[in-house]
Order: C-alpha cells, then structure tokens, then sequence
C-alpha cells in the first residue's frame, strides 16, 4: 500500500460547549460526543471561536480505498512511529485512514514508514 502527504499545515481543534459544524473546504474531520466537539482543518481555515487549537500537524493518508476486510493498516503504522517516539493523530474515514503527526517529525516518520516497506506517493 502506498502513502500519500496532503499538502499543508493542519491544526486540532476543540469547543466543550455546542457549537454548529460548518462546512470549512475540502478538509475538515468533525467528531461530536457527548463531552466535546472535535475539528482537524487546515491551520488557516481554524474558526476563530476555537477554545482549544494545537497547531503544527502534517497529514498523511493511506492512498486508495480501503476495505473494511483489511486488518492491522492503522496499527502497523502507529506501531512503526511509536517506535520512533512519534505520537499521532488519527482520523478514519469510509474509505482510509488518515495519520497526522507534527511537522517536526515528518522527515523521521517518512524514513521510518519507509524503513519497513511503506512508499509514500510522489
């Protein structure tokens, strides 16, 4: 399976109170629960009522879509940074999974991937 870089710096965000989910472009990653609104956007596209925002991200996806039938993508690559001392982010869609880790390790998280067979799409 390939990887893929998305173009851009992406930010975290949080609001504890109700708030309305907008549509923010073509990325933006809403979760709701019962104790949180979450938001992965685009640092540029963050609302300015954020109460919480952790900047600095950059985003990968797993290229393609993926079945459900497939076991162990997410784990193999969290498992590869984690050995690297490189937390994540990640966010599953219908079709693939999502992995953000901060810029400052992008490098090492690439040649990590790599080490271990990943190709990241050029």
């Amino acid at each position: 399976m390939m990887l893929e870089w998305l173009n851009g710096e992406f930010s975290v965000v949080k609001w504890t109170r109700e708030r309305k989910i907008e549509d923010l472009g073509q990325y933006s990653f809403w979760a709701k629960t019962d104790k949180e609104i979450s938001l992965v956007c685009p640092t540029q596209q963050v609302p300015k009522d954020a109460e919480v925002c952790e900047n600095g991200w950059n985003a990968f996806r797993v290229s393609g879509e993926m079945e459900f039938s497939l076991v162990g993508i997410l784990a193999e690559i969290s498992s590869c940074l984690a050995q690297q001392k490189i937390s994540i982010f990640a966010i599953s869609t219908y079709d693939t999974d999502y992995i953000l880790i901060k810029k400052k390790n992008a490098r090492l998280g690439q040649e990590a991937l790599e080490s271990v067979g990943w190709k990241f799409v050029e």
